[in-house]
C-alpha cells in the first residue's frame, strides 16, 4: 500500500538556497524533494506558502494522510491557529527546523506546534526532512 506524505513549508522557505546561507545552507528544497521522491516508495507531495491560511487549508486536506512533515518557519513561534490545525487532524505531524531553534534568538525556542507534533527534528539542515520521512515510512 502506497503511503501519502506531505512536506509542508511555511513563510520564507521558498528562498532556501539563497536566504541566509550561513543559517539555512545553500541547497534548494526542490533538489531535496526530487531526491526524496526518487528514493522512497510513497506518494510524496510538497507545498510551500507564505500565507498562514493556505498552510491551515493544506493541513486540513491531508488530515488523514500517512504523515505530514511540517516546517512552519516563523509561524512556529507565533501561530496558535496553525497549532490548532495540527491538533485537529489525524495524520501524524513531524515538526522540522533546518537550524537549531534552541541555539538562536530566545523567541525561537517557543513552538506552539510541538505540543501536538509526534516529534521534532531541529538543527540538521535539510537532512531533517529525510529523517522525518524515514520515521514516517517505518512507523506508519
Amino acid at each position: 500500500m502506497q503511503k501519502d506524505i506531505l512536506i509542508l513549508n511555511g513563510p520564507n522557505l521558498n528562498l532556501l538556497g539563497e536566504r541566509q546561507p550561513e543559517i539555512y545552507g545553500t541547497k534548494s528544497i526542490e533538489s531535496l524533494i526530487d531526491k526524496l521522491k526518487n528514493q522512497n516508495k510513497c506518494r510524496l507531495d510538497y507545498y510551500q506558502s507564505n500565507q498562514e491560511g493556505d498552510l491551515i487549508d493544506k493541513l486540513h486536506s491531508y488530515r488523514n494522510a500517512a504523515g505530514i512533515i511540517l516546517n512552519a518557519g516563523g509561524l512556529t513561534h507565533t501561530s496558535v491557529a496553525l497549532a490548532d490545525a495540527v491538533a485537529a487532524i489525524q495524520a501524524p505531524v513531524i515538526e522540522v527546523h533546518i537550524s537549531n531553534i534552541y541555539a538562536r534568538e530566545s523567541f525561537r525556542a517557543k513552538s506552539y506546534i510541538s505540543l501536538y507534533a509526534k516529534g521534532v527534528i531541529s538543527g540538521f539542515g535539510l537532512t531533517g526532512y529525510q529523517l522525518a520521512l524515514e520515521y514516517l515510512l517505518s512507523e506508519y
